[in-house]
């Protein structure tokens, strides 16, 4: 039994198929069936039951990869002993970020992170918040910068900053004439919104409930495919298809003009979001999570 089976059998009951569970753990599908298939051998049982359509654990089976998985944590654990040894800031600090944060806030902090740390190098990984939790658990990230609430045994969460919405529209949309937008102005409007599994559909949901009310009830609330991104709604607002909720950061980076696209804040109190650092409480390079936050806070004092 080996930690590369045991980082095998956890993979593939996350993904419940051979194929997008051989492309996580960067092996060919054959490699990773057989590594399988020779732990449960050696076990002695079988740990997944397997059809045309999916690979999922046996009752006995989900035990073994929640064992797996704790073993994981602890090597990673082991690891990070290891590194706290060494010079914190000169080995690669693995990063992940929800997919409404990364593509926006690392262009902004990274500069000023060479800066302060220039030998510790990012590993960086855009995802669904539930994906960054897992990975961040069992060590495949050392952080992951998320939107409040994030609660996680065992690891600590600080806020960074809060982040106002905004409105995005075409220019000679009739909403484009105010300088603010209140929320209630939404909800006659046909607005788009990301797909299921993107927290930040949660939170304008949340923040904005009188847009909750009109999804369930009025057609014109739409949901973008999943796998979309605010980039996608940005897209479908330029052709004239609705308008849309974008945090601020993504507002202000466009490919578009300001003859083809607005934005427009929201009356006071405006809907917003805490976006926040998690990162398990037993990785020893605080030095690094230090640097990682003040390059942060670097980069939001450059846009004020």
């Amino acid at each position: 039994m080996t930690l590369t089976e045991l980082r095998y059998i956890v993979t593939l009951a996350q993904e419940q198929h051979f194929g997008r569970a051989a492309d996580r753990c960067y092996v060919s599908q054959p490699t990773l069936s057989i590594a399988v298939k020779k732990l449960e051998d050696e076990l002695g049982v079988a740990l997944f039951e397997r059809t045309k359509s999916r690979v999922h654990p046996t009752p006995l089976g989900e035990q073994i990869v929640k064992q797996a998985n704790l073993v994981l944590e602890q090597t990673a654990t082991i690891k990070d002993m290891a590194d706290a040894g060494k010079d914190q800031l000169s080995s690669p600090l693995a990063v992940g970020a929800i997919f409404t944060i990364g593509p926006y806030l690392l262009p902004q902090f990274i500069p000023h992170l060479q800066t302060l740390a220039s030998k510790m190098p990012l590993y960086v990984e855009d995802g669904y918040t539930h994906t960054l939790r897992k990975k961040l658990r069992n060590g495949e990230l050392d952080v992951i910068i998320v939107a409040l609430p994030f609660n996680e045994p065992d690891v600590v969460t600080q806020a960074l900053y809060d982040e106002p919405f905004v409105v995005l529209m075409p220019h000679d949309h009739p909403l484009a004439a105010k300088t603010e937008i209140d929320p209630g102005e939404i909800g006659s409007q046909q607005l788009l919104l990301l797909g299921e599994g993107h927290c930040f559909r949660d939170q304008v949901l949340t923040t904005c409930p009188n847009i909750h009310q009109t999804e369930e009830t009025n057609s014109n609330v739409r949901t973008a495919a999943e796998g979309s991104s605010l980039e996608t709604l940005r897209h479908m607002v330029a052709s004239g298809l609705g308008i849309t909720i974008l945090p601020q950061s993504a507002a202000s980076s466009s490919i578009y003009s300001s003859n083809l696209l607005v934005t427009r804040p929201f009356v006071a109190p405006a809907p917003s979001r805490t976006v926040a650092l998690a990162w398990r409480a037993s990785f020893p390079r605080h030095k690094a999570i230090d640097a990682l936050r003040k390059s942060i806070q670097m980069a939001r004092s450059d846009l004020k």
